[in-house]
């Protein structure tokens, strides 16, 4: 199960706790689209315990567009490193 939690100081932080498979994609679009351009927008990944291929390649395009990854797992790091290679 995920849990996202928004907070804002300057930028927005979205806080994702638990388990971000496929599914959950769609809804993190549709939060991250919501959010006003030129603010910077980044995903706390230090209480996810699960992704999946998609999820990575999701995060990967969300490097791409602008969002930052904080806390991100190593492992993670070394799977969406690979993906672009």
């Amino acid at each position: 199960m995920l849990r996202i939690t928004r907070t804002t100081n300057g930028e927005v932080v979205f806080r994702l706790s638990g388990r971000i498979e496929t599914k959950n994609i769609a809804e993190l679009e549709a939060l991250l689209s919501g959010e006003t351009s030129g603010q910077g927008i980044f995903l706390d990944l230090s209480d996810m315990t699960f992704v999946d291929q998609d999820v990575v390649n999701f995060l990967r395009h969300c490097e791409t567009d602008g969002i930052k990854l904080k806390n991100c797992p190593a492992y993670v790091r070394e799977w969406i490193k690979r993906e672009k290679d």
